[in-house]
């Protein structure tokens, strides 16, 4: 790992994010009792990062310390793959964490078949169009357009397209059992 880009990679994404939340120098010196000075040496560079600085910024921006603190991502590749009727196009653009792809399965794909999937992770799936056919241990369901779903990998799973049109899906798997969060805040309401 290259220790030094990953060190010069925070101030620019710190800077992105105080920018994109709209938020000053000032306001975030204000929030987190670090000096203009410091945060705007570390935004540029002049300044190393260090937890006593980066545990309160992320306090302030809500995000988790990975998110200021990572090494450059390379793109993932781009190849789509097919299979026994299914097409899987990776939509990530980096390996490992979670993941997302489109998969697009043709009329009759995975009906073939009774044998199910065990395997470590998390998976969410929503279906953009048609109707997925889901085999969750011993429950056998549809999935129809606009619906989701989500489930723990270790628990024996198929899926499949029992109709007569193309099933696309938006699907989000975690290799190591991440679960999708979102981090936002309801607004409050004016009475």
């Amino acid at each position: 790992m290259d220790v030094a880009g990953v060190i010069a990679g925070v101030g620019p994404r710190l800077r992105r994010m105080r920018t994109d939340a709209g938020r000053t120098l000032a306001d975030v010196s204000a929030a987190t009792g670090i000096s203009v000075s410091t945060l705007s040496r570390l935004e540029s560079g002049g300044r190393k990062a260090t937890l006593e600085l980066l545990l309160p910024l992320t306090e302030h921006f809500e995000v988790g310390l990975d998110e200021l603190v990572r090494p450059a991502r390379r793109p993932a590749p781009r190849k789509r793959t097919a299979w026994k009727g299914m097409t899987f196009v990776p939509l990530s653009a980096a390996p490992g964490g979670l993941r997302a792809y489109k998969q697009v399965l043709e009329p009759g794909a995975g009906e073939d078949s009774d044998e199910q999937n065990v395997h470590e992770g998390y998976e969410w799936i929503y279906v953009m169009s048609g109707r997925l056919r889901m085999r969750l241990g011993s429950d056998d369901f549809e999935v129809a357009a606009g619906e989701s779903a989500e489930f723990d990998t270790r628990l024996p799973h198929r899926v499949s397209n029992p109709g007569p049109a193309v099933v696309e899906c938006l699907v989000v798997f975690g290799a190591q059992g991440e679960r999708i969060h979102v981090r936002a805040r309801p607004k409050v309401r004016s009475r």
